[in-house]
């Protein structure tokens, strides 16, 4: 895009309750792929006031002990007293869980994929994660809430937190940061005689230890900061706001930079195309711009219930590419097996690797198998 604008993306912390949800989800898939790699597993939960159901489709032939799995993932998280509104201890837990329709399995079974859809993935050169650089920034910044909560530089700090970073731009290039938003869940004691509001030091204090760490070499004097908006974030977590597995998509993607599908990852094995086509759509933008084909790659993939091949490819490379669109997709599909079976094999998907990719993303981060750049070179020749 020519000229200046404003872009914004948001992240969310480990404790709110989405994400809550969506790390039970798949440590529910974790647990059954520990034991039983080719396990089936539609995971689904949701959180609210002192409940949290589990349900879904699961075939394995191992056991989930399920009620001490979300205990011990909220506890992890930081959930472990009253005062944070929603404690693992003492809260209800509802297990609903059943196996997977026959009429799903004997299409997966013969290797096709396991729903229709459309998964979309993208690299950019912005930053060196190859992603998009507002959200790895708002990612960034929960996981420093947390970090600080944790160590107990701000002891206040309660489990859950969101954030949001814009960017200016001039002609597609970052410029500063031109707004970071914070709402950081806290206890009473740093509220000012009111009640109703944060002290201005424990505002300061919060932009100092999360903030500047993050965004500093990017920030100016023009650079707003909105902390807590509202005045007082006391209540957090299921307490405060119901939670749902896979209702933070954007949040774990590319931040709205590009078209999403819809589908949800969490909870899901990797049968599921809407989980892995999409992990596989980043490891091939991922290798195309770091072989230097093109400065940002969008791809989007379709496919049909029980079939293995795509039913289609487009490549969106914003007229950055150095070689044309259509050479691209040829080039993806000769170097790619996009088959559920072959994408599973070649980024190794049956682990329990998932409760991990639940929280800061799915994409950036150099853990997991997708964002190799094991092709690039490869590519690069062949173009």
């Amino acid at each position: 895009m020519k000229g200046r604008y404003l872009f914004t993306s948001e992240s969310v912390g480990r404790g709110h309750p989405d994400k809550v949800c969506d790390q039970i989800s798949d440590s529910v898939l974790d647990a059954v792929l520990k034991d039983d790699p080719k396990g089936r597993v539609a995971c689904e939960t949701f959180c609210s006031a002192g409940l949290v159901i589990v349900g879904g489709e699961i075939t394995t032939t191992t056991y989930v002990d399920v009620h001490r799995l979300v205990r011990n993932v909220l506890l992890d998280i930081g959930y472990n007293h009253s005062k944070y509104g929603f404690d693992a201890n003492t809260c209800s837990i509802l297990n609903a869980i059943n196996k997977q329709s026959p009429d799903i399995s004997q299409g997966v079974d013969a290797g096709g994929a396991g729903d229709q859809g459309i998964m979309f993935g993208y690299a950019s050169d912005e930053t060196p994660e190859l992603m998009p650089l507002a959200i790895t920034l708002a990612h960034h910044l929960v996981e420093r809430v947390e970090l600080v909560r944790k160590k107990g530089i701000l002891k206040y700090l309660g489990p859950d937190c969101k954030s949001q970073v814009t960017i200016e731009y001039e002609d597609d290039k970052p410029l500063r940061v031109d707004a970071v938003v914070l709402a950081c869940q806290h206890t009473e004691e740093i509220l000012d005689k009111s009640g109703k509001r944060i002290t201005d030091k424990a505002r300061q204090e919060i932009i100092k230890n999360v903030a500047h760490p993050v965004v500093g070499k990017m920030i100016d004097k023009s650079t707003k900061f909105y902390v807590n908006e509202t005045g007082k974030f006391v209540c957090g977590g299921p307490q405060s706001d119901t939670g749902v597995t896979g209702r933070k998509i954007i949040v774990d993607t590319y931040g709205g930079v590009v078209p999403h599908g819809g589908g949800a990852f969490s909870g899901k094995d990797p049968t599921k195309v809407d989980r892995s086509a999409a992990y596989m759509a980043r490891y091939i933008c991922k290798n195309i711009v770091a072989a230097g084909l093109a400065q940002k790659c969008m791809l989007q993939v379709g496919y049909a219930i029980g079939y293995a091949q795509p039913v289609s490819l487009m490549v969106d490379t914003y007229g950055t590419g150095r070689v044309s669109e259509q050479r691209l997709v040829d080039l993806i599909r000769k170097h790619f097996d996009l088959s559920p079976r072959g994408i599973i094999n070649t980024l190794d998907l049956r682990r329990p690797i998932y409760a991990k990719t639940a929280s800061y993303g799915h994409f950036g981060r150099l853990e997991f198998s997708w964002e190799k750049t094991d092709k690039a070179a490869a590519l690069k020749k062949d173009a």
